[in-house]
């Protein structure tokens, strides 16, 4: 049997949260959500089987979605990262190596088929 894939879902938007973190759980996913940068931090210091982050780029609490994929490249470097966001454009410079980007509005389907590759390829 296949390992579930285990996804953090980070977005400050409680409906574009639930909106996906429902669709990932209907896909199979086993998904953890948090509201900001910060409680992200504090679910992937708990969560050693956390797989993936998904995360938009702007929020509040002082620290976005690009610098939240910092820190996890350099604390949990076997963790996938996908980045988010519906106000601008991010390059690949500008995300640490291997990462996905989405302009929201997203698919989430689509989603659901981007963070499979993106685990498969470890």
């Amino acid at each position: 049997m296949e390992r579930p894939i285990n996804v953090l879902v980070v977005e400050d938007e409680p409906l574009l949260r639930m909106g996906i973190v429902d669709h990932l759980e209907d896909e199979g996913f086993v998904v953890l959500e948090a509201g900001n940068a910060h409680q992200a931090i504090a679910l992937l210091e708990r969560s050693p089987d956390l797989t993936v982050v998904f995360t938009d780029v702007d929020m509040p609490g002082g620290m976005g979605g690009i610098e939240l994929a910092n820190i996890v490249r350099q604390r949990w470097p076997h963790i996938k990262l996908a980045v988010t966001s519906g106000f601008r454009l991010v390059g690949n410079e500008e995300l640490p190596h291997g990462s996905l980007f989405f302009p929201k509005p997203y698919d989430p389907p689509a989603i659901a088929r981007a963070l499979r590759k993106l685990v498969a390829k470890s």
